[in-house]
């Protein structure tokens, strides 16, 4: 699956209903974990949705398990570019594991600030415990956190960032 314009989401569901998400696959990018029917290694399932008004490409996997069988640089390709996915799967897991969640909701509302070049974000609380791996609960009390430190303004189902340095120094371990 490649994407056209637009960006997906690629995540987990735990069996009691938690996403965590894994990346995103953004314009100009190729989702190969899509197709793990080429690849038997992975052995456990993704799911992915838009994030916002999606086109992709969507290549059978027949078709494409063809292709890569007849073209060495495309089977090279695919499992670099899932090298890559896998990489930022470690990140991720990585920071749930080891970073403390003021630290982690900091580089994610600094990330949005850069993806939507506004310091006014419209997220929910429930999106952000997704992006973060984190629950709602938890993301409402650091939101409250830092607001009462300065760096952002939180109100219903928006944040606005104050303190830009502040929020960069945090996200950085500062």
């Amino acid at each position: 699956m490649s994407v056209i314009s637009g960006s997906l989401r690629v995540y987990c569901l735990s069996e009691e209903g938690r996403e965590v998400t894994l990346y995103r696959v953004t314009e100009n990018e190729v989702c190969i974990l899509s197709a793990s029917c080429l690849m038997d290694s992975i052995v456990f399932d993704v799911l992915i949705e838009a994030a916002e008004d999606t086109k992709v490409c969507i290549i059978p996997s027949d078709a494409l398990h063809k292709i890569e069988q007849e073209n060495i640089s495309l089977e090279l390709y695919i499992y670099k570019n899932a090298a890559q996915k896998f990489s930022q799967v470690l990140l991720t897991l990585q920071e749930i594991l080891f970073l403390k969640t003021d630290v982690r909701l900091a580089r994610f509302l600094y990330e949005q600030f850069l993806r939507h070049k506004t310091q006014v974000l419209t997220l929910k609380q429930e999106e952000i415990a997704s992006e973060i791996g984190s629950v709602r609960e938890v993301v409402s009390r650091t939101l409250k956190y830092i607001a009462e430190e300065g760096l952002i303004k939180n109100s219903r189902g928006k944040i606005e960032i104050i303190d830009l340095e502040a929020l960069k120094s945090l996200k950085d371990g500062n």
